[in-house]
């Protein structure tokens, strides 16, 4: 078994358990309302403005003879510069305050998130940052662009592309990078970096379904409060 598979089959559990959240299911196929849509833009932008400075941090980390890693670190920082700036775009065409947003902090799920992986690449292995890849890319492809569409038609804006760069854009980019994504970590053999990687996409599925999970209680709440 290469080890892209082992690391699929190792974290198929907590996976599973992302898409089983109401909310994930909910916004995949009916789409979630203006309020809900920017509650989860903030919430992204919070977590990919760090994208650029936790690879920087793991190219810092990095084993010197490994210029495989290095050259794939280098090309995902390439690709990944400025999508924190298509969030608060995407906010502000639908009526949001990105500068409030760019103010802020994100919920504590989103900054839990954040916080572990600049731990794990400097405290346990630098390959740990491959295990939030897996799981942020691996979603956005299977549910960016059908989010995307539901929320469309949830909001009354079918066929508008403004409010919806970052994940359509971000869907068909994942596509491209998981392919990339097998292969880098297919040559991976050093079982502490393997174990690193595992753990830390079990451990991103847990934070990430918790800021949707979150999202979702924040909302009933909301709702019940002005139903009251």
């Amino acid at each position: 078994m290469s080890f892209y598979d082992r690391l699929i089959k190792e974290t198929q559990g907590a996976r599973d358990a992302f898409f089983s959240i109401p909310i994930v299911l909910e916004a995949a196929q009916n789409g979630v309302d203006r309020d809900l849509y920017i509650a989860y833009l903030t919430e992204a932008y919070h977590h990919v403005r760090h994208t650029c400075p936790l690879l920087a941090h793991a190219l810092a980390h990095c084993p010197k003879e490994d210029t495989r890693y290095r050259q794939a670190l280098l090309e995902y920082l390439g690709e990944e510069q400025g999508h924190e700036e298509w969030i608060l775009n995407d906010i502000s065409h639908i009526g949001g305050d990105a500068e409030a947003v760019r103010r802020g902090d994100g919920d504590w799920p989103a900054r839990a998130m954040v916080a572990w992986v600049y731990y794990a690449v400097a405290f346990v292995n630098p390959y740990a940052m491959l295990g939030m890849v897996l799981v942020l890319e691996g979603t956005s492809v299977d549910i960016a662009a059908a989010g995307a569409d539901a929320v469309r038609k949830r909001l009354g804006m079918s066929g508008e592309s403004k409010g919806f760069t970052y994940l359509t854009s971000h869907g068909a980019l994942d596509q491209e990078h998981i392919v990339f994504f097998r292969k880098l970590v297919d040559g991976i053999e050093d079982e502490a970096a393997q174990r690193a990687i595992i753990e830390t996409a079990r451990m991103v599925y847990g934070l990430w379904g918790e800021m949707f999970a979150k999202l979702g209680r924040d909302a009933e709440s909301k709702g019940a409060q002005h139903a009251a």
